[in-house]
């Protein structure tokens, strides 16, 4: 898989379910490495990519998520179940793409930081064509976006978030994000 963008190789899983979502994020996030993100191009098509990197955000005591500022109009995604997709706009020009996690009214959730040959977050998201329609989506009932198992348990390091100094040296240092320990470069 290093390397490759997505294949006939990468066969159908079984789509996650709602109670896989509902889990802390600190045991989502990881267990996304290597699953399977699967979206319907506007032709039909379902393509498939083999997530590679992930990022955790736990929480309003957590300075580095953005619900530690409380629930707001933007944040309010967030406090619903786990399953559903925070989806926002950065620098005013890459969406960021997040999978919510836990129960309801706990915020947490996982950026997407890789796919299999795409690094960056918003990268990956300019490939898949996410674009604010889909903050909301519900992974367990959509049918333009959802993940898969794999079949496949990778090893995976763990390294501080990237990008969030603004949440000092405690928050920052947090061994909160998982890159597959096979891909180029980790």
């Amino acid at each position: 898989m290093k390397g490759e963008y997505p294949t006939e190789a990468i066969k159908p899983g079984e789509r996650l379910c709602r109670d896989w979502y509902e889990r802390d994020v600190l045991d989502v996030a990881p267990d996304l490495i290597s699953k399977i993100l699967a979206i319907r191009t506007k032709g039909g098509i379902t393509a498939r990519y083999l997530i590679t990197e992930t990022e955790a955000y736990r929480g309003e005591d957590d300075l580095a998520c953005h619900a530690s500022r409380g629930r707001t109009p933007r944040t309010d995604i967030m406090y619903h179940t786990g399953g559903m997709l925070y989806v926002y706009l950065v620098y005013g020009m890459y969406w960021m793409l997040n999978i919510v996690t836990g129960e309801t009214n706990n915020p947490q959730a996982v950026l997407l930081r890789g796919l299999g040959g795409c690094p960056g977050p918003g990268r990956l998201t300019r490939l898949l064509g996410i674009d604010k329609s889909f903050n909301g989506e519900d992974l367990t009932t959509s049918q333009r976006i959802w993940f898969e198992e794999s079949g496949v348990e990778p090893d995976f390091i763990t390294g501080e978030r990237i990008g969030i100094e603004y949440a000092g040296d405690f928050w920052k240092s947090r061994p909160w994000r998982y890159t597959i320990a096979d891909r180029e470069g980790a």
